[in-house]
């Protein structure tokens, strides 16, 4: 069996950018009947919790105070497929709708709550890694 690549926040983990946790009750089966390895890729990229909003807007990863994360959110996207890679994981389920994890829509960079069609960084790096992606949503 597989183990699955979980976002921290879903499993209970207070690492979200506003220093909580989300914790979700198919994330809580999942966890109960398979192995899974939490990661949270902006903790995995050294950015602190709690932290600034973050959205993408034009391939970029910006604050809601207008600095460019974007190195950052793409150090933590190679340390969770590292982390994927070494622990056998061929499916993964992320935080929809967030610059890192989203997948399918996430917020449009202006921080007013808009989607657009889109994935997160990390989403769309395990996805080309050959890694499914699921949202908190598709449970």
């Amino acid at each position: 069996m597989a183990t699955i690549l979980i976002s921290a926040c879903l499993a209970g983990t207070a690492c979200r950018y506003d220093g909580k946790s989300l914790p979700h009750p198919g994330v809580q089966w999942l966890m109960a009947r398979h192995r899974t390895v939490l990661v949270c890729p902006e903790q995995l990229a050294g950015l602190p919790t709690p932290r600034p909003r973050h959205e993408l807007l034009d391939g970029r990863v910006v604050s809601e105070h207008g600095d460019d994360r974007t190195e950052a959110f793409l150090a933590g996207a190679r340390e969770a497929l590292r982390i994927a890679r070494e622990h056998g994981c061929r499916l993964a389920v992320l935080k929809a709708r967030s610059p890192s994890c989203g997948r399918g829509r996430i917020y449009d960079g202006t921080f007013s709550g808009k989607l657009v069609d889109g994935d997160g960084v990390t989403a769309r790096l395990l996805l080309d890694s050959g890694i499914e992606v699921k949202t908190d949503e598709e449970l």
